[in-house]
């Protein structure tokens, strides 16, 4: 396994802080950047390459992350009083997935992106309040434990709704929802600010499709740099070939991964080929899944967790194969068309709002939906017509936790409905419900439009799945990006009527528009999609007999969240395999988490370092 270099960041307010505080951030963090008054401002690890910082006068101004802003470019945009409102202006316009930081005065200021490709986090130490990119530097500093409401909230499938979703994993440490930002006060308190809006969703397809090009266009040249080789997923679906095309176009020295499933009538390779033989001086490489190891190899092989559960475990083996032969033909980062299903339509639920106003469109729709998703015509109207608030949605999904499943259930305009599977105890029940109720009391939808409230939520889950492959990739050494989770990209799909980005008859008919001309005319038509089935149930039987054993001694069970009993039963049964893929995959995701976290309590990336030899002012591109 290649050595891996993880980086981190504290933000630290402009106060004098606990010395026990700062002596113990100090052994950890090689890069420190001042406050203009010469106290602590950003702590931690990372590469000259991943952070653009600005000085104009008594403002500081940080950008983490791919980013189109360079130092002087920042230098060059701050303007006037400083304020949160001209740090957004400054970085207005940018593209590429980063953190923000600056500092104003005596104040400081730090958000993450809109749809959660770059978190933030924060914890109170000794009455401050200190912010940083990964939860898991947070718990490390404050000695907090896992949150077993949040663990149990990470066995529901459907994952869990908004504002569940997303919840930091430990006691004491508070995710800040993305789309909004911390403003550090000099006492040591915080504030909560809105800095991204959904716009307005009335765009015309033809004229979204533009603006969708020249978003994922730049988003896809960001990780384009020269001299560099970089490496490609080429599935045959839309969404990765769009990307493949956009990085040729943009000058890369490509090279393409395509696994090939093993399903009969699989589609995927033949895609694959054809576009892999009209793409310009790139290197294809063709992965069989029967030459690689099966789903859920290395399933008691401990490794750095990331910040909250994922579902990396699946296929982490097969990855670590692909992404070896990947760098030993000089790759040095990967992009993939993750998040493109996510971005670019909205999920199957817009007909409720368009009813309110466009009915004879709305009819249309649904009656086309109920054919191609054999919708029964009572439960139907029956959803279209629920006028329930958010509240109230959310109230009854704590009751509705074991219902069974239908799996020709209308989706309702707020969401689909999240479930716990059958070994999840009493106790996870409750704790999810008090969760979901929570919620109901306080929590307020996404946007006002159910279809866009849906869209947002389905393009956040993008991003923070995101964040977990490239940790998941960057522990293999080949980092890997998602263009599609860039904020501009979502957000100029977020733009177009949602009735147009999504109809029965077309398959993802916005991204088809923007890649006209861009990608070959037969993956633009095509309307299919495979899957590794076929793979997953062959590794699960392979490996039935350690995850039984897993069951035994469950960390899940310990947490008081699964009954061993039931789960080792659902793991040994084969007609449980046949029907609870979702459910078990995820129940595995947190497990495997909890194990890991446990054999890596303190993060990497903090291996203490000489406070001599600290890099004081740093990081300016």
């Amino acid at each position: 396994m290649p050595e891996v270099s993880t980086s981190w960041f504290v933000v630290l307010p402009d106060q004098d802080l606990p010395p026990e505080l700062l002596a113990r951030l100090r052994r950890h963090a090689p890069q420190r950047v001042p406050h203009p008054s010469g106290r602590p401002w950003l702590l931690g690890r990372w590469s000259p390459d991943q952070v653009a910082l600005a000085r104009v006068g008594d403002v500081r101004l940080a950008v983490a992350g791919p980013s189109s802003l360079s130092a002087p470019d920042l230098a060059a945009r701050l303007r006037g009083t400083p304020t949160p409102t001209a740090v957004e202006e400054a970085v207005r316009g940018a593209h590429g997935s980063f953190h923000v930081f600056a500092s104003l005065g005596d104040r400081g200021y730090a958000r993450g992106t809109a749809f959660g490709t770059r978190r933030l986090y924060r914890a109170a130490v000794d009455g401050v309040t200190v912010c940083a990119d990964r939860a898991r530097i947070l718990a490390w500093l404050i000695g907090a434990e896992v949150d077993t409401g949040q663990l149990a909230a990470r066995l529901c499938v459907p994952p869990a709704p908004h504002p569940v979703a997303g919840g930091a994993m430990w006691r004491g440490v508070h995710a800040v929802p993305p789309g909004q930002a911390l403003l550090l006060e000099r006492d040591g308190r915080h504030r909560t600010l809105t800095w991204w809006r959904p716009p307005d969703n009335t765009t015309p397809l033809d004229k979204g499709a533009l603006a969708l090009r020249t978003a994922l266009r730049d988003a896809v040249a960001l990780r384009v740099r020269p001299g560099e080789v970089l490496a490609a997923d080429l599935s045959g679906g839309m969404d990765s070939t769009s990307v493949c095309f956009l990085a040729a176009e943009a000058g890369a020295r490509l090279i393409t991964a395509t696994l090939h499933w093993t399903a009969p009538g699989n589609q995927d390779r033949d895609y694959a080929r054809h576009a892999a033989e009209l793409l310009p001086d790139a290197q294809s490489l063709v992965f069989p899944s029967t030459d690689l190891p099966a789903c859920f190899t290395g399933l008691n092989e401990r490794q750095e967790p990331a910040d909250e559960p994922s579902l990396a475990l699946r296929d982490q083996a097969q990855q670590a194969s692909i992404a070896a032969a990947l760098r030993a033909r000089g790759a040095v980062r990967r992009v993939g068309g993750h998040g493109g299903d996510h971005a670019v339509q909205p999920p199957n639920g817009v007909v409720h709002g368009l009813l309110r106003r466009q009915p004879v469109t709305a009819l249309r729709h649904a009656a086309g939906w109920r054919a191609r998703e054999r919708w029964p015509l009572t439960a139907t109207a029956r959803a279209l017509l629920d006028g329930r608030s958010y509240g109230r949605w959310l109230d009854g999904l704590s009751r509705q936790l074991y219902a069974p499943t239908d799996p020709r259930s209308v989706p309702h305009a707020w969401g689909a409905v999240t479930r716990l599977p059958s070994w999840a105890s009493e106790q996870a029940g409750v704790l999810v419900a008090d969760l979901l109720r929570a919620a109901a009391r306080d929590g307020r939808p996404l946007s006002g439009d159910h279809a866009q409230h849906r869209w947002i939520g389905q393009a956040q889950e993008a991003g923070w799945v995101a964040t977990r492959i490239e940790h998941s990739t960057t522990l293999l050494g080949l980092p890997t990006d998602s263009p599609f989770c860039d904020d501009a990209v979502i957000t100029a799909c977020l733009a177009v009527r949602p009735h147009e980005a999504l109809d029965p008859w077309t398959y993802k008919p916005l991204l088809a528009a923007a890649m006209d001309g861009v990608v070959p005319e037969r993956v633009l038509r095509r309307v299919t999609k495979d899957h590794c089935g076929e793979e997953w149930h062959r590794g699960v039987k392979q490996h039935r007999r350690d995850l039984a054993a897993w069951a035994e001694d469950s960390h899940l069970a310990g947490a008081g969240v699964v009954d061993s009993n039931r789960l080792r039963s659902a793991f040994l049964s084969p007609g449980l395999l046949a029907r609870n893929e979702a459910e078990l995959e995820y129940t595995i995701g947190a497990e495997a988490w909890l194990r890991d976290v446990a054999a890596h309590p303190v993060p990497a990336g903090l291996e203490p370092t000489d406070p001599e030899e600290s890099s004081h002012a740093t990081a300016a591109r």
